[in-house]
């Protein structure tokens, strides 16, 4: 009987020293329906193999920088964050809450370059990118049997053969710079000065010559080719593609799901560097990732699981649960039948990743004040246009 007892009491203590050796991780996300499903079987299935125990707490998607801001040195955070986009990346690693993560990946190997550099602030890995996504063109295989073209000016006139009669060849939000950052990019255009992968916040290159070409070239679109409409955004562009009467429109994968709802028989692909350009079109690139808390207390423990959220399965069943283009280029390749995943992945593999230091904030508003002016009539002073633009960018970083 004693011994018995005795034995019992060994199981006992093996549970309970079993149990103080697990950690238990808090993981905040935005995610919702098959993606919050996904993720939740994700973290069973972490737990099953690791005996780590993962409590998903669901945390609206603009609130999470500033809650983890507050909350973190408090010890009050989660200890990953699923997942925040690079743009707020600066203002996290400023402001010391969230955890460089190179020291926890050993091969980088399967990632997007330009995810990866996305995911880099002042020569650091501080967040493991799971999905991003660009513009490109989609089109219409009914209208453009023979795709896009890769020539600028072939392009041209095959969107002016399908102009006319209601019917459009090439549609784009012409006022919108995200969208149209690529043509800036061929051109020699940039937001900030890439220094071997730091960003100079202090050489904005929106106003230098290949700015200009590229403002111009937009204008010509509208008044030169008269491809695009004056009033047209991309709710009527979209539009336009969905009924049947657009060739081609630059979009990115946000709209797709209202194009295969139209049964649209559709390609995609990468826009071809337009005339006189200096380097091809590379549009931005938004990212989004795993970020680890910098006062977690399991840190290696938070790393394993991120890990696993970007792993080429993992990448693959996400795909699949949302539709997101996976950063893991194996998974991709296990993709290779998904139009959406072949067509957006060739876009933001080419692409620029978006500025992640938080002096972008003050560069969005008089750059698209600035495009949209450049648009509005047929050859405005570009120069002037732009210089008053960048002028304003300094005047709101000093």
């Amino acid at each position: 009987m004693k011994k018995t007892v005795k034995s019992a009491l060994i199981l006992v203590s093996l549970a309970m020293l079993g149990n103080a050796s697990a950690a238990k991780l808090t993981v905040w996300t935005h995610f919702g329906d098959a993606e919050l499903t996904w993720l939740k079987a994700q973290a069973a299935s972490y737990t099953k193999s690791s005996g780590n125990t993962v409590e998903i707490v669901s945390v609206p998607f603009d609130q999470m920088p500033d809650k983890l801001i507050q909350s973190a040195p408090k010890g009050q955070g989660p200890d990953l964050v699923v997942t925040l986009p690079q743009d707020r990346l600066g203002q996290l690693a400023a402001a010391g809450v969230i955890e460089p993560m190179d020291k926890y990946i050993t091969s980088k190997s399967d990632l997007d370059k330009t995810a990866l550099s996305a995911m880099t602030y002042q020569g650091k890995l501080f967040s493991l990118p799971m999905f991003a996504e660009a513009v490109a063109v989609v089109y219409n295989k009914k209208l453009l049997p023979g795709g896009v073209p890769s020539n600028w000016d072939q392009f041209i006139k095959t969107a002016q053969a399908n102009t006319g009669s209601g019917k459009f060849g090439f549609l784009v939000d012409l006022a919108n710079a995200y969208m149209n950052y690529g043509i800036f990019s061929a051109y020699g255009g940039y937001v900030f000065k890439n220094n071997n992968g730091t960003l100079n916040v202090k050489d904005v290159g929106l106003s230098n010559a290949g700015s200009d070409k590229a403002v111009a070239m937009l204008n010509d679109l509208r008044y030169k080719y008269n491809l695009i409409p004056e009033g047209v955004d991309g709710g009527v562009a979209k539009d336009a593609f969905v009924q049947g009467r657009l060739a081609m429109l630059l979009t990115g994968p946000w709209d797709m799901a209202d194009i295969k709802k139209a049964n649209i028989d559709y390609g995609i692909a990468n826009l071809p560097a337009p005339t006189g350009a200096t380097g091809k079109w590379s549009p931005f690139v938004g990212v989004q990732g795993v970020m680890m808390n910098a006062y977690s207390k399991n840190k290696v423990a938070a790393a394993q699981f991120a890990k696993s959220l970007v792993s080429s399965d993992a990448q693959t069943s996400f795909n699949k649960a949302g539709g997101r283009i996976p950063v893991s280029l194996s998974a991709r390749v296990k993709l290779k039948s998904d139009p959406v995943v072949v067509g957006f992945g060739k876009a933001i593999s080419a692409g620029t990743p978006m500025p992640n230091v938080p002096q972008m904030s003050a560069v969005w508003g008089p750059w698209s004040n600035a495009v949209a002016q450049s648009v509005q009539k047929a050859s405005p002073n570009y120069s002037s246009i732009l210089d008053s633009a960048v002028k304003e960018i300094n005047s709101n970083i000093k």
